[in-house]
């Protein structure tokens, strides 16, 4: 037996990043655009780093409290009575290393071995990664896709459910479609889930990335307090702290023991110096949220504007996150296709066949970055396209 042999079967079959694999293929190419990630181009700004410099120099680097500290869980109360309305107790939030660390704890606390978890595909591909390496069957409920858009038939969510499952992970606004459930899905999901006895981990990361009026929809607006909600979040994308790998999870607080139980045994605790960043970003952030989406809302634009001039590319307008998840005419292999396009065209893009069922023949491309860098991009696909 080899080594590898003696290792967890979920461990030896947790995938390589579909994503990953075109970044190390192109990352140190010279005058490469990198549109392959879900980040922005702008360094954090210095109102959130001078608060962690601050802590850092006056000595705010011992172990901390486990579920966030006492400020920073204020903040978020804060932070979703001016953006949702709605007014939590801090003894609601739980403070995590990184949005992918609270869908851990999601999946840590409510399924284990055998136990099923249903998502909408095609996704962001560390959720299925995850619940396989817990011991979980990830089962994938794909989006339709038709002229009309990206939309969500419930009945198929419905149609999956079995005595085995456990939770729906729903991601709205999604990545990498950019569909954004409305009211009236968000509805019906919760009811399904109610009748069910179901938990929702609900992905809400890109809800201030919303291109329609103000936030998107949330389950937030509809849910009740009691509801089997798990809201997984971060920091990386609002405010440009991709590297900071900072998030929380919002639930009810009965369940605060539980989760500062489940930090204890992974993290043991985010550092008390990168929180006071944390605190900064959501009390003095919001002007610069707004700044960013409405940066990427121009670049949205434009990039759909330059490809879909070219005749070939298919696309439906996201309604928020920020990626163009888009078809090339003929083009079938997305995967061949991104390593051609790294060769070709020096961008660098995420092929659909890293996101699941319902993607494979399509490519996302983060818009989050400054105009001339999108629009030079989007002119050297427009001319891979006419080759290709």
């Amino acid at each position: 037996m080899t080594l590898i042999d003696s290792l967890r079967t979920e461990a030896r079959a947790a995938p390589e990043s579909g994503i990953v694999a075109v970044v190390n293929y192109g990352r140190l190419r010279e005058g490469m655009i990198p549109l392959w990630a879900g980040e922005g181009d702008l360094p954090t700004p210095a109102f959130i780093t001078d608060a962690a410099s601050k802590a850092l120099a006056g000595g705010e680097t011992f172990y901390t409290w486990q579920r966030g500290i006492p400020d920073l869980r204020q903040a978020l109360s804060r932070y979703y009575a001016r953006h949702f309305g709605k007014n939590f107790p801090e003894e609601e939030f739980i403070v995590t290393g990184s949005g992918m660390h609270a869908i851990q704890l999601a999946l840590d606390a409510l399924a284990g071995a055998g136990d099923e978890v249903v998502y909408l595909s095609p996704a962001w591909p560390n959720f299925d990664a995850a619940a396989g390496i817990a011991g979980a069957v990830p089962v994938a409920v794909t989006l339709d896709h038709s002229g009309n858009g990206w939309s969500c038939d419930v009945e198929k969510i419905a149609a999956s459910i079995t005595p085995r499952t456990k939770a729906l992970f729903i991601n709205t606004p999604s990545n990498p479609t950019g569909w954004t459930a409305d009211h009236e899905t968000l509805q019906a999901i919760l009811a399904l889930a109610r009748a069910k006895n179901l938990w929702i981990i609900a992905d809400e990361i890109y809800s201030l990335f919303h291109y329609g009026h103000g936030r998107a929809p949330s389950f937030l607006d509809i849910a009740s307090a009691e509801d089997r909600i798990l809201y997984v979040n971060s920091f990386s994308k609002n405010w440009a702290m991709t590297g900071w790998r900072v998030g929380w999870i919002k639930t009810h607080p009965s369940l605060q023991q539980v989760f500062e139980n489940l930090i204890q045994y992974s993290s043991s605790g985010v550092a008390q110096f990168m929180q006071r960043g944390a605190v900064a970003a959501l009390d003095e952030g919001d002007a610069f949220v707004a700044e960013q989406v409405e940066r990427a809302r121009k670049a949205r634009d434009l990039v759909c504007g330059i490809l879909g001039a070219t005749g070939r590319a298919g696309f439906t307008v996201p309604q928020g996150a920020f990626y163009l998840f888009f078809t090339v005419d003929g083009i079938t292999d997305s995967r061949t296709a991104a390593f051609d396009i790294v060769d070709k065209a020096n961008v660098g893009l995420a092929p659909g066949t890293a996101f699941g069922p319902g993607g494979e023949a399509f490519l996302r491309l983060c818009f989050h970055r400054r105009l001339d860098q999108i629009e030079e991009a989007a002119h050297r696909l427009a001319k891979w396209m006419k080759n290709a």
